[in-house]
């Protein structure tokens, strides 16, 4: 599978350009008990690889996406993320995406490798990679970034926890992977400004949040939750609105 040569911590610019979009999965597998709707089966996501693929868009990591834009050749490339690291995303997500010739990124937690999800109280447990599973992703052309270490509410971290969380999370995954490590994920898209500093300040280049609010910028880019749910018919309207509901980004073409 393709992947990124262009580190997105170089890419800088004055202007604010429009929102990328960037789709937002978690664990591809069995979702009949999935209370928290984190999961879409590996039936749904081929179709939703295809129905990407028949509308002229392909996607790919967030680095790539952002690099390809600062080159100005975005146009036709979308960003897919699988947040947390599940166990399932080699044998149900990585043949998808090697199929429909995409990439992505896969934020993981090397505070909890070959561990479950135990933040989600009412389960299902879902086991998370080990670490010998995020290097075999990497070497399929997957880009692995930071979820923080043990996935846990960065705006209600101290000062040595929340550095823990992110410049020791990312010095953790480069030791594991021997790649820099470039993007970064906040746990339950949770985000203040102090968190962003932080995040900036561990050498992260990007980073993803959900619904930013009022912060704009590179380390705070919006997503798209995809799920089970998520039909062709859904997804036109979300690819749509995206752009028509945020405001431009700014720092990015």
């Amino acid at each position: 599978m393709p992947s990124s040569v262009e580190s997105p911590a170089r890419v800088r610019a004055s202007s604010s350009g429009p929102v990328p979009w960037i789709a937002m999965y978690h664990s591809v597998g069995d979702c009949s008990d999935d209370p928290y709707r984190v999961t879409v089966s590996p039936g749904r996501l081929e179709r939703q690889l295809c129905w990407l693929r028949r509308r002229g868009l392909r996607g790919v990591s967030v680095a790539e996406l952002l690099a390809a834009r600062a080159r100005g050749e975005g146009r036709g490339l979308v960003g897919l993320t699988f947040d947390d690291g599940y166990a399932d995303f080699l044998g149900n997500a990585l043949p998808l995406l090697a199929r429909w010739e995409c990439t992505a990124t896969l934020f993981v937690l090397p505070g909890r490798l070959g561990g479950d999800n135990a933040w989600d109280p009412l389960g299902p447990r879902k086991p998370l990679l080990t670490a010998d599973g995020i290097r075999r992703a990497a070497a399929a052309g997957v880009e692995i970034g930071s979820h923080g270490l043990t996935h846990i509410d960065l705006t209600r971290a101290d000062d040595t926890l929340l550095r823990a969380e992110t410049a020791g999370s990312r010095a953790a995954l480069e030791e594991l992977t021997g790649a820099p490590v470039t993007g970064f994920c906040y746990p339950y898209g949770t985000v203040d400004p102090r968190t962003v500093a932080a995040v900036r300040e561990a050498g992260y280049g990007y980073a993803c949040a959900i619904d930013p609010g009022r912060l704009s910028g590179p380390h705070v880019l919006p997503r798209v939750y995809i799920g089970e749910r998520d039909t062709a018919v859904r997804l036109f309207l979300k690819h749509r609105l995206h752009r028509l509901r945020r405001r431009p980004v700014e720092g990015l073409r």
